[in-house]
């Protein structure tokens, strides 16, 4: 019978209408009275008409290939196809914490033959099998001669490693979101079977349509300046040494037609978007085709998905959302200090200080050298005692004569060859061989030393895993786990959670932890991380390259990323080397720190500008001075303003990030995600929303002065520096002097804002709360102690601000925000460069002059006069 519909036998007890209730007879005797293939008739007749799915999966099976169709909720579904049926019904692999769940789901069969399966989100719309041979694919016919002299020399071939079972998803509407035409087991690679040391695998692939209409973006962190996707070829896999930066791998891709795919195969995946009219996933190794379909009306339904499937994003420490101070290296306990003295000396916030690598007297002793570091605790109480807290460096990598060495290597707990001899690499003896955390001795070890060591008896704070990629190819190595050839992009996952569940378990709610990484992959989210985006270089380009590459890693459904400001690597400077255009900064007095590169503290302002407004603001890189005083008196009064800001702007992040736990969804956001009706912002590559409120436009060209910025239509937009209202749907040319961010607010923002000399640690006060009207709005700011996760618990506190532009009034409700009366605080800027204060505490008149916006934004007239309103 073909296109049956099978189940497996321990699936049947799960239909509590199963057919042994309806036949009247019971899972035991059902099994012994039928075969598997009469048994399978019986299913198959009884769910011709609509039928409930339970947990189990939809499983089809299609002459020796079979087909499941898992849903995870109304609008998830886990699309799993092999040629081993124990495959493709296997939970799905690394990175993944949800259970399936079909409730609401529905299958059954129309006329034409097609298996159809629907919920209340998504439809999908699996072939018969065994289609006739005009209802395949074809190419465009030739004549009989033609054919037949090509059948000589090419014929008699005939692929049987891809098959035609076509798959189409709509959402409940109707409308094609995804629509797979074929999809590919084949024979390994030599090298790879080789690799693979006769474990069965196979080269696995599929191929869906890609509409001319349709954008694409995330799959981690590529650096060549992409934002949309298409017509690129994506080399998914961690690759340090990669063109224009590191490749970081996270199989998560968001189209513009409304969903979102991951692709569950962790070996080396390569991805190819649009190249005529289709999209092709190939995996180097794998049993399967696994891959999950996200349907959502918005990017947020897409990342709440996300988020279900592979874990929150939980909130850092608060010290995190401030300034981290960060250079390669600072070498000795008396350097830390110093740097936080000058800090506090010149009054100028800061939150973290970073202790890098080479601090151990040998790599793998997991230890402070005691004469540079004599007494780390000591260290770390004044520096708590000035509300910054640290940020420690340690590598996984353990050289051969240090400390723990022979132990790690007669346990298997380094990774290894396939003789299993440990393998450096090639780097230098002194680094060693990386700990193969995906063993869960070897993890709970290596968090336990950090902890005992570094945690509780010195006082360190957060915990910098370098590394991670990891930074020694594991192609030809074995993990724990399993080849690393299959397995090559999961270890930032294991790595991560190492620390993070160990520290959970053994500190609970009692304090908060961040962990800086250098690569990524499907739920290592959940594990208290930042990304950074690796060891780039100082130039403009890098600049320029870094927004798309931080939007797209940002939209692969992890928040927190950054970058080391103005770039790591310095390039060598040619000893007659000038910039293309004389330096908006005067560096002759920085000569100590820049040598004869002259524009570099113009680009380091420019970088830092942005640092601002980058999910976590980090300066690092190898200089011989890193501090915002390091590159001369032009540019120290700048970057001191921009790092107010940060400040300032800390309740407006911190209520964003909690946002972001709540709904898995970036708040460093593409334009795609805020704005899908407008087509011309679906590659813009250095414009985004900072949060709800922000667009941020850097000025990425050395020696500019002004650049263009298009606002995007559906609302007015306010200039940041001077209030001037201005219409969606154009762009503008903006002045950006040295010391201007273009910075634009969206009509119906409410931005909390607060002080801008305090620790990002000290209980979060209100200062200010500016209004932009032009549109209906609101916002919810999120308070709470800032270093526990007694959030998890409730433990916080939330004031939702509403703004009614047809009233002209702001309304807040919830906790209360601020003391004294709304008029110290809350500001309504008036569209002509200027602001109105309240009058009064609860319904005081604010005197204005707003313009008129566009009706998509607006959602009701301008008023002269806006009352603000109290509710507690």
């Amino acid at each position: 019978m073909n296109g049956n519909l099978f189940y497996a036998w321990d699936d049947v007890m799960n239909l509590q209408d199963g057919i042994g209730r309806m036949f009247g007879v019971g899972y035991c005797m059902m099994k012994k009275l039928f075969s598997v293939g009469l048994c399978a008739l019986l299913l198959g007749v009884s769910l011709k008409g609509t039928a409930v799915a339970q947990d189990a999966p939809l499983v089809l099976q299609r002459n020796g290939r079979t087909i499941s169709l898992e849903p995870y909720a109304p609008n998830i579904l886990r699309v799993t196809l092999s040629v081993d049926r124990a495959a493709a019904v296997s939970p799905p692999g690394y990175g993944f914490l949800a259970r399936p769940s079909a409730k609401g789901w529905t299958h059954t069969r129309d006329a034409a033959g097609d298996d159809v399966f629907r919920s209340a989100k998504m439809i999908v719309r699996v072939v018969p099998g065994d289609l006739a041979p005009d209802e395949l694919p074809q190419r465009m016919p030739l004549d009989a001669l033609n054919q037949q002299l090509r059948e000589k020399y090419f014929g008699g071939w005939n692929d049987r490693t891809t098959f035609n079972d076509a798959l189409r998803i709509t959402n409940a509407e109707g409308k094609t979101l995804l629509r797979m035409r074929t999809w590919t087991m084949a024979p390994e690679q030599p090298e790879v079977a080789q690799a693979e040391a006769g474990a069965k695998g196979f080269r696995v692939a599929a191929t869906f349509d890609s509409p001319a209409n349709e954008h694409y973006y995330g799959l981690g962190q590529q650096q060549k300046g992409w934002l949309d996707l298409r017509d690129h070829e994506i080399r998914c896999w961690h690759d340090y040494s990669a063109l224009g930066g590191e490749n970081v791998c996270v199989p998560f891709m968001v189209s513009s037609l409304g969903y979102g795919l991951i692709w569950d195969n962790p070996s080396k995946t390569t991805v190819q978007l649009g190249f005529n009219s289709q999209n092709a996933w190939s995996s180097q190794v794998g049993n399967r085709v696994s891959y999950f379909v996200i349907a959502g009306n918005s990017a947020d339904e897409i990342y709440e998905g996300y988020r279900l499937l592979t874990g929150v994003t939980h909130l850092l420490p608060r010290s995190t959302y401030g300034y981290i101070q960060s250079k390669a290296i600072y070498a000795t306990q008396a350097q830390i200090l110093a740097v936080a003295d000058e800090y506090r000396r010149k009054n100028l916030p800061l939150g973290v200080l970073v202790v890098d690598f080479l601090n151990m007297t040998r790599q793998g002793n997991l230890d402070l050298d005691p004469k540079r570091w004599p007494d780390p605790a000591a260290m770390n109480r004044r520096l708590h005692a000035m509300g910054v807290d640290t940020l420690l460096s340690v590598w996984p990598h353990f050289s051969k004569g240090s400390l723990f060495y022979d132990m790690l290597a007669r346990k298997g707990w380094l990774v290894h060859t396939r003789n299993g001899v440990p393998d450096p690499g090639g780097f230098k003896a002194v680094i060693g061989p990386n700990i193969d955390t995906t063993n869960p001795d070897a993890a709970n070890w290596f968090w336990r030393e950090i902890r005992d060591r570094y945690i509780k008896r010195y006082g360190f704070d957060d915990v910098w895993l370098d590394e991670t990629e990891p930074d020694i190819d594991p192609a030809n190595d074995v993990f724990w786990i399993g080849s690393g050839t299959r397995y090559y992009n999961v270890y930032p996952l294991f790595h991560t959670a190492s620390v993070y569940e160990g520290f959970r378990r053994d500190f609970g709610t009692s304090r908060r932890l961040m962990i800086l990484a250098r690569a990524a992959y499907l739920g290592a989210q959940r594990n208290g991380t930042v990304f950074w985006s690796s060891d780039i270089f100082a130039t403009w380009d890098m600049l320029k390259r870094s927004i798309p590459a931080g939007l797209n890693f940002a939209a692969s459904g992890m928040p927190y990323w950054d970058t080391d400001i103005a770039g790591f690597f310095s390039p060598l400077i040619p000893a007659d080397y000038h910039a293309a255009h004389k330096p908006l900064i005067d560096g002759s007095d920085a000569r100590d720190t820049i040598g004869n590169y002259e524009d570099y503290p113009e680009l380091f302002v420019r970088w830092f500008e942005w640092g601002v407004f980058q999910p976590v603001m980090r300066a690092h890189g190898e200089r011989k001075h890193n501090e915002i005083w390091s590159y001369g008196k032009q540019a120290e009064p700048i970057l001191a303003k921009y790092l107010r800001l940060r400040y300032q702007l800390l309740p407006y992040t911190y209520s964003a990030a909690y946002r972001s736990y709540q709904t898995g969804a970036p708040y460093m956001r593409a334009l795609f995600m805020d704005f899908p009706n407008d087509p011309k912002v679906a590659d813009i590559p250095d414009e985004y929303m900072y949060g709800p409120a922000f667009l941020v436009a850097p000025v990425t060209t050395q020696g500019a002065t002004h650049r263009a910025v298009y606002l995007p239509a559906g609302c007015d937009w306010y200039n940041y520096w001077t209030n001037q209202r201005l219409h969606g749907g154009q762009t503008v040319e903006v002045d950006a002097p040295i010391d201007t961010l273009p910075l634009f607010v969206k009509a119906g923002s409410i931005v909390p804002m607060g002080p801008d000399d305090g620790s990002a640690g000290q209980t979060q006060r209100i200062v200010s709360v500016k209004v932009y009207p032009g549109a209906d709005g609101s916002f919810t700011l999120f308070r709470d102690d800032g270093k526990s996760y007694g959030y998890e618990q409730g433990k916080y506190s939330l004031t939702r601000l509403t703004w009614d532009d047809a009233a002209h009034q702001l309304k807040h409700q919830g906790a209360p925000a601020w003391s004294g009366p709304d008029s110290a605080v809350v500001s309504v800027i008036n569209g002509s460069g200027n602001m109105d204060r309240a009058d009064g505490f609860a319904g005081g008149p604010i005197k204005g002059r707003p313009a008129h916006g566009c009706n998509r934004c607006l959602m009701g007239r301008a008023a002269d006069d806006a009352p603000v309103t109290h509710h507690p």
